[in-house]
């Protein structure tokens, strides 16, 4: 059975190079651990569907899944008693919701269109499994990056915390890994569903997370190429339809020239030297990031 991995952005910043940057920045790391603590929220909310739309069957997939809720309850829970301990917002964090976003590129109709309980289980494994890759990706760098950083009070208790997350985190990904290789040898059309599953949603979670941090120049047109990718794993006859529906709604999102807004507005009133000097060409380098990845 395939195993696919969390891939880098498309100028070749890892989660290390970018958490290498992000806890020498108070700022952006509260709100970096708010982010977090939002998402173990709401994931909450979204396992909680997956147990509902299973109605009580497989029992011992609703057992695990009940767990898996616990547990991120309590990760947000940590998460939340960090941020009051240390002055940090507790609010919807600002900018593009990697969870919307992944919803966005998915479809309410894409779950509705499932007609057998195997496929309906397996989209929702494999959507999870993705998106706790992701998750312990960002985990793992950022207590790399707390290691190297000034060992202050307030990082020694944000990487206690992190420390204290990340194993359960891994252990939903191993949990996630089993389950869709239980289904994956029941049958060679199992195995089939899966593999197929498994391309969707990895191209999915990819193009969600580009869209929470590319905001730089030309991330529109990427956004149409990432759904290209996405379609392309579709039925032939599903792709136009998809293309159709969220090509508008990528082109022309608000959000994003709102966060695009506020990230110059905030870049000016710091020091307008360097927002000549250093935003506006970082900027404009979206339109060429294969050079400015050689940058």
């Amino acid at each position: 059975m395939t195993v696919t991995y969390p891939r880098k952005l498309r100028n070749g910043m890892s989660a290390r190079d970018i958490m290498g940057r992000v806890v020498q920045e108070r700022e952006i790391h509260l709100v970096t651990l708010n982010r977090y603590r939002y998402n173990e929220q709401r994931s909450c909310k979204d396992l909680t569907d997956v147990i509902e739309k299973l109605d009580g069957s497989p029992k011992e997939l609703v057992k695990d899944l009940s767990n898996h809720v616990r547990e991120e309850a309590r990760h947000a829970m940590w998460l939340t008693d960090l941020l009051l301990d240390i002055g940090g917002p507790i609010n919807t964090p600002p900018g593009t919701s990697y969870i919307d976003e992944f919803e966005r590129l998915l479809g309410a109709e894409n779950l509705r269109s499932e007609d057998q309980k195997d496929e309906a289980v397996i989209s929702s494994l494999v959507a999870i499994n993705v998106t706790e890759k992701r998750g312990c990706e960002y985990f793992s760098a950022h207590i790399h990056a707390l290691k190297a950083a000034e060992p202050t009070e307030e990082n020694l208790k944000i990487r206690a915390t992190i420390e204290k997350i990340f194993p359960e985190e891994a252990s939903h990904v191993r949990w996630g890994n089993r389950w869709l290789k239980r289904i994956a040898n029941k049958s060679p059309e199992h195995r089939a569903k899966v593999e197929q599953a498994k391309q969707k949603y990895s191209a999915i979670e990819q193009a969600a997370y580009e869209a929470g941090m590319d905001i730089m120049a030309g991330a529109e047109l990427r956004r149409v190429n990432n759904l290209v990718e996405i379609a392309n794993t579709l039925p032939v006859w599903e792709r136009p339809g998809y293309l159709m529906q969220r090509i508008p709604q990528t082109v022309l999102d608000p959000n994003l020239q709102s966060v695009r807004l506020q990230a110059a507005q905030k870049a000016w009133s710091r020091d307008p030297k360097v927002f000549m000097e250093q935003f506006i060409p970082m900027f404009l380098g979206g339109l060429n990031p294969t050079q400015n990845q050689k940058n």
